[in-house]
């Protein structure tokens, strides 16, 4: 499951409030072997997983300058279907209108409305979008991982700038520490994004992510998703297949 969404999530959260090429074939560095397979694995398994359904609780802390404190939170069930669409829908919410209305309404607006081929193109995980650095093995949520450093090859605010947990078994991502490649807004002096993947039957899906983003006068919102409840409704088991057997 690619990360980019979440990105743009955490830099929405003060947007807000506040109002070439990859490497070369005679060049390989060290883990070019462990990309390779991540790559390959997640196009494998994004292409067997056909649908699934789940809940969102997006929990948002705002704390302003000097002591504004505001809080809410919202339920929302998501229903994915292949390549990239998915269906939001709210269940419940509760706090603060503000952040309910000008913050959390927005972000599952954008998520759907940048669910199209070239906001996937434009932020895969691929050679074209990032360069790849190994920085050796480190475990991860209990799991033994390659640790590498990803590093955006153009300035977008879908790309990120950090570290990502590779699995050894499986080669997916099972956790992220990063920070926009783009600057969301001049208002913002700061945004860190982390984010934690688990194995649902043979996926890999988003179960956390934490998004803190601090505003230049002071100031500091903190966003909090959790995922729940999933249910895999459809895959395609020759894909599922060519993954475990790598």
């Amino acid at each position: 499951m690619n990360p980019r969404k979440w990105l743009l999530l955490g830099a929405m959260v003060v947007l807000c409030l506040g109002a070439g090429a990859g490497q070369s074939a005679d060049t390989a560095q060290p883990g070019d072997e462990i990309v390779n397979k991540l790559l390959d694995s997640n196009a494998r398994r994004n292409a067997a997983l056909q649908s699934y359904q789940g809940m969102r609780v997006y929990e948002l802390d705002y704390q302003g300058f000097p002591a504004v404190h505001k809080h809410a939170q919202m339920t929302v069930r998501v229903i994915y279907h292949y390549p990239h669409q998915r269906e939001l829908t709210i269940v419940s919410e509760s706090g603060s209108k503000v952040l309910l209305n000008h913050v959390l309404h927005k972000l599952i607006a954008v998520e759907q409305e940048t669910s199209g081929e070239k906001e996937h193109a434009d932020s895969e995980m691929n050679r074209v979008n990032y360069r790849f650095q190994y920085l050796g093995q480190k475990s991860a949520q209990g799991r033994d991982c390659y640790l590498l450093q990803v590093i955006p090859l153009r300035e977008n605010k879908l790309l990120y700038d950090g570290k990502i947990w590779v699995d050894k078994n499986d080669f997916a991502i099972v956790q992220i520490d990063a920070q926009p490649a783009k600057p969301p807004s001049a208002w913002i002096s700061q945004t860190r994004i982390e984010h934690e993947y688990g194995k649902i039957g043979e996926f890999w899906l988003p179960l956390r992510n934490r998004s803190t983003s601090k505003v230049r006068l002071g100031g500091k919102a903190v966003l909090s998703i959790a995922y729940q409840d999933y249910a895999i409704t459809d895959q395609r088991t020759a894909s599922l297949q060519a993954v475990g057997g790598q």
